[in-house]
């Protein structure tokens, strides 16, 4: 099987990908997609953006130099980011409803008397 080195025709190819990997994941870790090195989720959509037109502007500018195989890395790359950013916003809001329902659950077990009761036999029901 072939490593990833073996994919690009030289040196520069491999840099050159290394810093659109560095970008693509600077954009998914703003964009909640996946955790930072601590395991945390993050929202910074103007990050994201930022590092999603440095992707669009190295495909600009190497428009022509490219491989077939490194063109087309570079555009699946490029609309896969997009699509992402796309859907952020709801991602976002789905993830903090859930953050903040973890949080009320947490509360439960941490002040269990204000936590919500529910009666399952009340006295009236004996009568």
């Amino acid at each position: 099987m072939n490593s990833p080195t073996d994919m690009f025709s030289d040196q520069y190819s491999e840099r050159l990908f290394s810093v659109i990997q560095m970008l693509q994941r600077s954009a998914l870790m703003n964009m909640g997609a996946i955790p930072d090195y601590e395991g945390m989720i993050h929202f910074n959509l103007g990050e994201a953006k930022a590092a999603i037109d440095a992707v669009e502007a190295i495909q600009e500018k190497t428009s022509g130099n490219l491989s077939e195989m490194e063109d087309t890395i570079l555009k699946g790359t490029l609309s896969e980011l997009r699509m992402i950013f796309v859907k952020a916003p709801e991602q976002q809001k789905l993830i903090e409803a859930e953050m903040a329902r973890q949080e009320e659950l947490k509360k439960t077990y941490t002040d269990p008397s204000s936590a919500p009761v529910e009666v399952i036999h009340t006295d009236s029901e004996e009568e």
